[in-house]
C-alpha cells in the first residue's frame, strides 16, 4: 500500500520566529524523511530572515501561468509561491514542511485534505512587538498593526491547529515541532 506523506502547514505572525524555527529544524527533520519546501517570494533576500527563492514579479507571474506552484498568496506587498514539486514529494511517501499563511490555509486544505496538519507558532505579543522592532522592516504603526492582527488572529485560530509555542528558547519551540511530526507522520 502506498502511504502519501503529511503536509505540515506552518502558520504564524511575521515576528514569531518561523525562519529560526525552520532553519533549526532542517537537519533533524530531515532524518525523519520531512523535507522543509523552499517559497518564491517577490521580495529580495536578506542577510538575516527566510532562505527563500526570489522572484521578480514578471518571473513570479510567468511560473504562476505555468502552473508550477502548487500553492501561491500574495500578503503584505509580496506574492509568495511554493513549488509544485511538494506533490512529487508527498507522493512518495515523504513529509513535507512549509511556511504557509494562515489567511490561505483554507486554499491548502482544499488541495490536500486530510493530509494537511495546520501548525499554529505563537508567541507573547509583547515580544512579538520587540522582535519585529528589532527587524526593523516596518514603521512604529506597521509594527502595531501587525501585532493587533496577530492578537486577533490568535483569538480565531482554527480548531485543529496544533499550537507551539515560541515565547521561551527557541529549542522548546523546536522540540514542541518534532514531536507534532512526529506523532503525525504516517511513518509515525
Amino acid at each position: 500500500m502506498n502511504v502519501h506523506g503529511r503536509l505540515f502547514y506552518l502558520m504564524g505572525p511575521s515576528g514569531a520566529g518561523k525562519d529560526s524555527l525552520l532553519l533549526r529544524a532542517r537537519e533533524r527533520l530531515s532524518a525523519r524523511s520531512c523535507l522543509i519546501a523552499s517559497r518564491y517570494i517577490t521580495r529580495p533576500p536578506e542577510l538575516r530572515g527566510e532562505n527563500h527563492l526570489w522572484l521578480s514579479e514578471a518571473e513570479f507571474e510567468q511560473r504562476l501561468a505555468l502552473g508550477t506552484f502548487a500553492l501561491h498568496w500574495s500578503a503584505n506587498g509580496h506574492r509568495y509561491g511554493i513549488g509544485l514539486e511538494i506533490d512529487c514529494w508527498l507522493e512518495r511517501g515523504l513529509d513535507v514542511l512549509i511556511n504557509g499563511s494562515r489567511a490561505h490555509l483554507e486554499q491548502a486544505r482544499l488541495r490536500y485534505g486530510k493530509r494537511l496538519v495546520p501548525l499554529l507558532l505563537q508567541v507573547d505579543p509583547a515580544l512579538l512587538q520587540q522582535r519585529l522592532s528589532a527587524r526593523g522592516r516596518e514603521t512604529p504603526q506597521e509594527i502595531a498593526a501587525r501585532v493587533e492582527r496577530a492578537r486577533r488572529l490568535s483569538a480565531e485560530r482554527p480548531a485543529d491547529a496544533i499550537v507551539i509555542d515560541n515565547s521561551g528558547e527557541l529549542e522548546m519551540a523546536l522540540a514542541q515541532l518534532l514531536k507534532a511530526v512526529q506523532q503525525h507522520s504516517p511513518s509515525g
